[in-house]
């Protein structure tokens, strides 16, 4: 009913930018949290940073200062602009979105994840 659709993602140099985006669509009343991850190969997935509706924002310790996250309500999107890349930051990305949808006067809602965008920092 709802998905969560990632774009920009590649292969980019050690200090290079790049952004990512990721689109809900489905049926959707409203979206609150929104939020990125990430996943390296033989590691766990760790939260890079959230976003709220009001746009309240949280970083990572390991992306404060490189990585911005920013939403667009009306487009039910979330981006991530990535500045300063390290090699440490090659991963799959992925996003997450809390969506409500209505059900006759009641409202559910459900975490959503995206299939993930792969992003490789070359040195």
């Amino acid at each position: 009913q709802v998905q969560l659709v990632e774009s920009g993602g590649g292969l980019v140099q050690a200090g290079g930018s790049m952004r990512l985006a990721c689109a809900a669509s489905g049926n959707i009343f409203s979206i609150d949290d929104m939020a990125w991850y990430r996943q390296a190969p033989g590691k766990q997935r760790e939260l890079v940073a959230g976003i709220s509706r009001s746009g309240a924002r949280n970083y990572a310790d390991f992306v404060k200062g490189r990585f911005t996250i920013s939403r667009d309500n009306a487009k039910n999107t979330v981006y991530l602009q990535m500045n300063n890349l390290k090699i440490g930051d090659t991963a799959v990305y992925y996003c997450n979105a809390d969506v409500s949808w209505q059900v006759g006067p009641a409202l559910k809602s459900k975490d959503y994840w995206g299939q993930g965008t792969q992003v490789t920092v070359s040195s």
